[in-house]
């Protein structure tokens, strides 16, 4: 059946459409839909309307859009998907496609500019490249870890011969620094190739979970404050219950060990749109913004002792269960990990 044009309400397939939609008339918005409304984070369309449309661009993007939207005008140029980035009422930046067209309108040439909200995609590509990277990565620190381990697990059984029969103070020096040689190994392999990834899921309290996950480290209860911000206690999550409670101990000890004196440890757990928040804060040393991005990678640790293995598994564990890792810090006043995970 055949839908006869009057029949339709454009109007109504224009307000209520998935993208936004803004008409611009100079650099001025006349007309913005509701998905336009959503978009900016707006109360109301009077919030928007006669606003100027380069207020809510990111710096970045102004001498392009401006361009981009005189050709649409003048020349009555298609301007094609572009990712761009804008800024809403709160200050979020978000990504975003925006592409622009032509639009007559009493004589006039105005740009009629559709914008697709993009911020989930490009995370969830990033949280891809994340995991490959850290798979590629793992597959080659699996190979070195494999070719050092075995002729240093060759000169420990040595070690053990020769301290049958000499007694040395410097032997047991060595086998201490072989032993830790060895555990930086075991821990780069089980990161590469995790023992516990073939666990099986299942279903359990995570908030339960952590707070017994604290009580391991009550002999530093009289140095540091634990505040506990636990909301939707009864919601469960599907998943590898070791390496999870593995990837969150490791997350705590860094948090106590951030701490070099006293300070104040707060974890938090609330579940919205989908996925169970947790977030760890501690107010040690911080970490300063240049080495923010290199956290999760092998071998690099912000401890002068440290081999950057504990956060390694932590990016890869929540990774692999389909979550993702925000880290936020500042040098003198502390760190803010916070971590989402989905409950299937």
């Amino acid at each position: 059946m055949i839908v006869e044009e009057q029949e339709l309400d454009f109007q109504q397939l224009l307000d209520f459409s998935l993208d936004a939609i803004f008409v611009i008339k100079e650099n001025e918005i006349i007309y913005a839909n509701k998905s336009a409304l959503d978009l900016l984070g707006g109360n109301s369309q009077q919030e928007i309307l006669n606003e100027k449309f380069q207020k809510y661009l990111h710096p970045d993007y102004y001498f392009v859009c401006k361009e981009r939207l005189k050709k649409v005008r003048e020349r009555l140029h298609i301007a094609e998907l572009l990712e761009q980035r804008i800024i809403r009422k709160d200050g979020e930046i978000i990504d975003v496609e925006v592409m622009a067209t032509p639009y007559k309108f009493k004589g006039e040439i105005l740009a009629q500019v559709i914008i697709r909200d993009i911020t989930l995609r490009k995370k969830a590509e990033k949280r891809l490249y994340d995991a490959e990277k850290l798979s590629a990565i793992g597959e080659i620190a699996a190979g070195v870890a494999h070719e050092i381990k075995n002729p240093l697990t060759a000169i420990t059984g040595f070690l053990q011969l020769l301290k049958s029969e000499i007694e040395h103070p410097y032997l047991d020096i060595i086998s201490n620094e072989l032993d830790n040689a060895l555990s930086t190994l075991t821990n780069l392999l089980q990161v590469a190739k995790p023992d516990l990834d073939n666990e099986p899921s299942i279903t359990f309290n995570l908030c339960l979970e952590l707070e017994r996950l604290l009580f391991l480290f009550q002999d530093q209860f009289y140095r540091v404050e634990i505040e506990k911000r636990l909301s939707d206690k009864e919601q469960k999550i599907m998943g590898k219950k070791n390496l999870l409670l593995k990837a969150f101990f490791n997350l705590l000890k860094n948090a106590f060990e951030a701490i070099e004196d006293k300070g104040k440890i707060i974890l938090e757990h609330y579940f919205k749109d989908g996925f169970i928040h947790i977030k760890i804060s501690d107010t040690g040393v911080g970490i300063p913004e240049d080495k923010i991005k290199k956290l999760g990678t092998p071998f690099f640790s912000t401890k002068s002792e440290g081999t950057g293995m504990g956060l390694t598994q932590v990016f890869h564990t929540i990774h692999t269960h389909g979550g993702t890792i925000d880290i936020q810090s500042e040098v003198g006043k502390g760190t803010d990990f916070l971590i989402k995970i989905p409950l299937l």
